[in-house]
């Protein structure tokens, strides 16, 4: 029999060495013998095998599992005499045992051996190769048959080998690692071959479930199902599923030669939920489907044919402010949602709630209209202005529009959460926005400055800002007022400071634009005229006296 280019004339080369090896001073023979003396403190017993002789063995080998002894002194005992140590025979009880053992193993296999293997551990390492023992059944391994490096440590190592020949006449046994190993690479790639044919679905045993998939064992080929191949609802945590030890149904999709890696499948097996989506489902569609996991950036719902959709956070509710899921969903709760979008190629499909709930700004806009008074809540603050929450709908409230005073910033004179009255002042129906006004509720300066003050009434003030076509100033109560470049003669701009007193009269009150105008020129021209009309109003005086006193 011929295996691997491995010729028997080597294997029996190598049980001769073996043998030799194991031979010492003369031929090794069983005989009976009587446990002569007990001798617990050396921890040996002598033994008598006839011509006087006692040979000294070790109590090691005749204690029990529970380390009683099995002898005593007077009992007949079978030993092997392999050989004199310090002119004592050297005996054994164990090998007595091992040969026994392996006769019977021969006894029991001579005749058919074939695909026959055997584990065990290796005990010892020689020139030949290496001894191997199975159930107290020695087995020797050559060492072109062992497939191990000149500097593998394999002493001491379990091993798995295959019986390639058995000698009765030398009770030898002799194994071949690297047979097995030819053999198991045959039947792997024949089941590969088999699993890889079309459409071949095949039972699998779960031999090690990981984060990132499970092992499975088809016909002594372990394949990995990862986890996005054990569900159409995509990645699942294999072990809330499946334990160790399960029988799957699986469907090889590929194998990694180089690698040696196969995949399976166990969806693949399964009929494509995905086909009843297409031909059932349209965008549009209204269903009802259970909350089945919850993610800080939305939910997943369960269609309840091992496909899942996906609800994002800003479909759950017309609220712009969602920051938790968990307030307005609960695991295993049944929602009616609108499918939004079904993509076949990736197999996503994306589903709303609030689509199927009153838009807010459609139930604002039976309620309220333009010009109407209302109580919000602030519900974020920016630096342009501050958002205002009115039933559902939040309008914009500008920094402009908070007060009159223009310097006011909504971070500095309101809070979130804040309840303030406001005016809506214009309502954008086609981009859902709206404006909200504050400072029209309040009473304007303007007006108040009205009631104090006519046109022609000259007033005093500070020059706040100067402009290409004017300067700004401040007058009482936070008031601009504008003097325009054509009424500041006799004033030369050039000459005016920021922060400088000016005087002028108030040319002009617009109370509906919110606005005030000045001129330093008709201030002039008044106060010639009055120069005037003192000058005819007193005819005595000469008007070079008038005019003196004018300027004391």
């Amino acid at each position: 029999m011929a295996f691997d280019n491995e010729s028997f004339e080597e294997e029996e080369n190598f049980a001769q060495m073996f043998a030799e090896s194991e031979k010492k001073q003369e031929t090794s023979r069983i005989v009976e013998g009587e446990v002569v003396e007990i001798q617990t403190d050396e921890n040996r017993a002598l033994v008598g095998i006839g011509e006087k002789l006692e040979g000294i063995l070790s109590l090691d080998e005749i204690r029990d599992e529970n380390g009683e002894l099995k002898f005593n002194v007077g009992d007949k005992i079978k030993v092997m005499q392999m050989g004199y140590y310090n002119e004592r025979p050297k005996i054994s009880y164990k090998k007595v045992l091992e040969q026994e053992k392996t006769i019977a193993f021969i006894d029991a296999h001579k005749d058919d051996y074939e695909d026959l293997v055997v584990e065990g551990v290796i005990t010892k390492k020689n020139r030949g190769g290496y001894v191997v023992e199975a159930d107290a059944v020695s087995f020797f391994m050559p060492r072109s048959l062992a497939a191990f490096k000149e500097s593998d440590d394999v002493v001491g190592r379990k091993i798995k080998a295959q019986v390639v020949k058995i000698d009765p006449a030398e009770n030898s046994i002799i194994l071949s690692r690297r047979k097995l190993f030819n053999e198991e690479r045959k039947k792997k790639k024949e089941i590969i071959d088999q699993l890889m044919a079309e459409d071949v679905v095949v039972e699998g045993v779960i031999k090690k479930i990981t984060s990132y998939g499970m092992f499975v064992d088809v016909g002594g080929v372990d394949g990995l199902v990862h986890y996005n191949e054990i569900s159409y609802k995509g990645p699942v945590n294999p072990s809330k599923l499946y334990k160790e030890g399960d029988v799957v149904i699986v469907k090889a999709i590929s194998y990694d030669k180089e690698k040696r890696h196969l995949s399976l499948s166990i969806k693949a097996v399964q009929p494509d939920p995905w086909v009843e989506v297409e031909n059932e489902l349209d965008e549009g569609d209204t269903i009802t489907v259970t909350v089945s996991n919850i993610e800080a950036y939305g939910a997943f719902v369960d269609l309840g044919n091992d496909i899942e959709g996906f609800l994002h956070i800003s479909e759950i509710t017309w609220n712009k402010n969602v920051k938790n899921p968990n307030d307005y969903l609960e695991v295993g709760q049944e929602i009616d949602v609108e499918v939004i979008e079904i993509n076949s190629k990736t197999h996503k499909l994306r589903v709303s709630l609030k689509r199927l709930l009153p838009k807010p700004f459609d139930e604002f806009m039976k309620k309220y209209k333009e010009g109407d008074v209302v109580t919000g809540t602030v519900t974020s603050l920016t630096d342009f202005g501050a958002f205002v929450r009115i039933d559902g709908v939040e309008g914009l409230l500008h920094n402009q529009d908070i007060s009159w005073d223009k310097n006011t910033k909504a971070k500095e004179v309101l809070t979130s959460g804040e309840e303030i009255e406001v005016k809506i002042a214009k309502i954008n129906e086609e981009d859902q926005k709206i404006s909200l006004n504050r400072k029209t509720l309040l009473e304007s300066p303007i007006d108040k400055f009205a009631t104090t003050h006519k046109v022609n009434s000259v007033v005093k003030g500070t020059i706040r800002d100067i402009k290409d076509f004017g300067i700004f100033v401040s007058l009482e109560d936070g008031v601009d007022a504008l003097i325009r470049d054509e009424d500041l003669a006799p004033l030369v701009k050039e000459d005016l400071e920021i922060g400088q007193e000016i005087e002028a009269v108030v040319a002009n009150i617009d109370t509906r634009r919110d606005r005030i105008r000045l001129s330093v020129k008709k201030l002039d021209y008044i106060k010639n005229q009055e120069m005037l009309e003192e000058i005819n109003d007193n005819e005595s005086h000469s008007l070079g006296d008038l005019i003196k006193d004018k300027f004391k």
